[in-house]
């Protein structure tokens, strides 16, 4: 594992000690969870965003779009298909 030395400012330090002393955590533990959050997030991001181009440059055709609409009926009735095909 590598280690690598940073520098903050004052105030960002006093709050990353108040929090990781709150949750019981070391400093490398720490900065490992937030820089770990921040690339899932980056990640997640990306993935949203090429499923929005995606839907862009290959919109549903009407046939979908109203396929979609007739089963609608089916998300607020009371019975579901599932407890249909059960019994």
């Amino acid at each position: 594992m590598a280690k690598i030395a940073i520098s903050l400012p004052d105030k960002v330090l006093q709050a990353v000690e108040v929090e990781r002393l709150a949750n019981g955590m070391s400093r490398s533990e720490f900065f490992r969870n937030a820089v770990e959050e921040h690339l899932l997030k980056v990640k997640e991001r990306e993935q949203v965003e090429r499923y929005i181009r995606g839907y862009q440059e290959f919109p549903e055709t009407p046939d979908e779009i109203s396929l979609a609409e007739s089963t609608l009926q089916y998300s607020f009735e009371p019975d579901s298909w599932e407890e249909e095909f059960l019994r």
